[in-house]
């Protein structure tokens, strides 16, 4: 299975590599970082590159698609290359997904029309204006599109990816692989939990 994940300035690095990761686990699975131009492309914080090894001509039909939020996304809904790359793949691949707010290239594809996806919170309701119906979940699997929340959610976007591909037996042995045993130290994860005031102060760290 060949799973391509493409990169755009200002991506957020989490979206990109909790999917690699899980996925470059998995035995007998493929991650290509691919762009308009191989290349380094620098994440949302400015300290982080990747590199994208493949240019999206080059690599026009892979199995997976995982693309990445992060600030960036804003000016990449213009990117027309990167727009009609997903589109392209979309016919071929058996899964496009998406992490935070890379459902809003999902949707500027044309992917997600009456379609229901997710985002990172703080901008779900936002999604409709892309055809998609907005779904508070950290993942909504519809078809051929699986979409995760914020951030964080990639992670179990893509265990879940590899368990309906693979088998549970394959996904839970990349989980345990990984450690991936959640235990954070405070239960303000989502707005439901957190502390009055503080989605105002988490959303002011997401320049």
């Amino acid at each position: 299975m060949h799973v391509a994940i493409p990169l755009y300035p200002r991506f957020t690095a989490l979206d990109a590599v909790g999917p690699y990761t899980v996925f470059a686990f998995a035995p007998g699975w493929r991650v290509t970082f691919v762009a308009a131009a191989p290349g380094p492309v620098t994440d949302d914080a400015g300290h982080l590159t990747l590199q994208a090894t493949t240019g999206y001509a080059d690599l026009p039909r892979p199995d997976v698609v995982v693309v990445p939020g992060g600030p960036g996304t804003a000016e990449a809904l213009g990117d027309r290359a990167l727009l009609d790359w997903i589109t392209g793949a979309s016919r071929h691949a058996r899964w496009m997904t998406s992490v935070c707010s890379g459902s809003f290239l999902l949707g500027a594809a044309g992917l997600l029309t009456g379609r229901p996806a997710t985002t990172h919170w703080g901008w779900l309701d936002q999604l409709a204006a892309f055809g998609a119906v907005p779904v508070s979940e950290r993942v909504v699997h519809d078809g051929d599109i699986v979409t995760a929340a914020g951030v964080s959610a990639g992670i179990d976007m893509a265990l879940f990816l590899l368990g309906a591909a693979a088998g549970e037996a394959t996904a839970q042995a990349v989980q345990l692989a990984m450690e991936y045993d959640p235990q954070p130290p405070y239960a303000c994860g989502s707005p439901a939990g957190a502390p009055a005031g503080l989605a105002e102060a988490a959303l002011s760290l997401i320049k």
